[in-house]
């Protein structure tokens, strides 16, 4: 193994590769990525020999007949940041600028890097919350409810990680959380529809990263990846669903009789184009904090999510297309406009797929299907189950369409 003249142990390149393999992949990065990644290190270092098998949460690699290691990696929960450095790094190593011992020092930097401040999550939680909240049909009074509580779901969350608590049990303990606080304030009479409020608020939990990066999984020919992931996202959906469910029941115990709800409300005030617009521009940036997303790319994230919402919009209103069709297309162009993003910003593509497919996600369905259940409506929730389960696959058919489309036209299109 030589490069300009120097001779670099096999176990040394092989554990940086693994290193920055190992940090994108526990913060959110696809398994391709990190393949690509791993393998772009390797061979300027002149490692000809490395092979690397990449799962959801481990990484396997051989280097010819001397190097073996086994890693088991769970995911932390996503800080893209991470991501977009170790990328960048991977890039000026094949471009000659830095030497391996940089690497491990970047590396090691890299992994110490801290999650984003305490306040700034939770402020970005009740932002998106509220924007959300806007987004579904909410009153303005709605969107100030969802904002108190979806700040104080996330304070919880972050509190309830630090102690250990498994996702299972956090998820449903946030979505309780989440939906007793807006039927406490529906009960004061702060609040129009309480369903809008508690989609609103539920919506920081919703699996944004397994859910995109299965899809991209799947898309890539990854399946066993892609399913884990998919089956995370699911098991995720399905405790959103319980905690909503369960805090109803007992809510209906304590006050006799469980709120009636009579379907999706629109307010006139925050229906109309430029809110609906500023929402959804304001909402996944929101969430583009949460999950870690470099300062310098909210901005072009929050672009993604108002154009692929504007395009739901339109086909909703002007064209008279179902819900499933809608989001069809406006998924298209939000990874259309992703794709463009990540060539023009030099950026990995997640960074601004995973937050602008957000308002696309059914968030509303798992709350109403989970309501339906409740109320013992077993024929509107299937109803309602359904459509949330055409919404998904529309999502999955955009992604997979256009992540098929060579990398090529994209940077064509981002030069002129």
């Amino acid at each position: 193994m030589e490069d300009s003249g120097k001779v670099y142990n096999l176990a040394d390149v092989m554990q940086v590769a693994t290193d920055a393999g190992h940090i994108m992949l526990e913060n959110g990065a696809e398994i391709f990525r990190v393949e690509e990644t791993m393998e772009r290190i390797t061979r300027h270092f002149g490692v000809e020999s490395g092979h690397f098998f990449v799962l959801s949460n481990g990484i396997i690699t051989s280097g010819g007949t001397s190097y073996s290691n086994v890693e088991f990696i769970p995911f932390k929960g996503a800080q893209l940041e991470k991501v977009v450095e170790v990328n960048r790094l991977s890039r000026e190593i094949e471009s000659g600028q830095c030497t391996l011992g940089n690497a491990r020092v970047r590396l090691a930097a890299i992994r110490a890097m801290k999650p984003k401040p305490f306040m700034e999550q939770t402020m970005a939680s009740a932002i998106g919350s509220g924007a959300f909240c806007a987004i579904f049909g909410g009153s303005p009074l709605d969107c100030v409810a969802s904002f108190m509580a979806g700040m104080i779901l996330y304070a919880f969350v972050l509190a309830v990680c630090r102690s250990g608590l498994s996702k299972i049990v956090t998820n449903i303990l946030g979505s309780m959380l989440a939906t007793a606080l807006c039927i406490v304030f529906y009960r004061m009479g702060f609040g129009d529809n309480p369903g809008n409020m508690i989609i609103g608020s539920i919506i920081p939990l919703i699996p944004g990263v397994p859910f995109t990066n299965g899809i991209r999984d799947l898309a890539n020919e990854d399946y066993i990846a892609g399913s884990t992931r998919l089956t995370d996202a699911l098991t995720v959906f399905f405790c959103i669903a319980a905690g909503v469910a369960l805090t109803f029941l007992v809510d209906g115990r304590i006050e006799n009789g469980i709120i009636v709800l009579d379907g999706m409300r629109t307010d006139a005030m925050t229906s109309v184009w430029p809110v609906q617009m500023a929402a959804a521009f304001l909402g996944t940036a929101g969430f583009a904090v949460l999950f870690g997303v470099p300062r310098d790319q909210y901005v072009p994230v929050g672009v993604c999510g108002m154009a692929g919402w504007t395009v739901y919009l339109l086909m909703t209103r002007l064209t008279g297309a179902s819900v499933i069709e809608a989001t069809f297309v406006a998924t298209l162009a939000v990874v259309f406009v992703s794709r463009f993003m990540a060539v023009r910003r030099r950026c990995p593509v997640i960074v601004f797929q995973i937050c602008g497919v957000f308002p696309l996600i059914p968030g509303a369905g798992i709350f109403w299907t989970a309501y339906w259940v409740v109320v013992k409506e077993l024929g509107t929730a299937v109803t309602t189950g359904f459509t949330a389960l055409g919404v998904t696959i529309a999502i999955v058919l955009g992604i997979i369409f256009v992540t098929s489309i060579p990398g090529r036209f994209f940077k064509i299109a981002a030069r002129k």
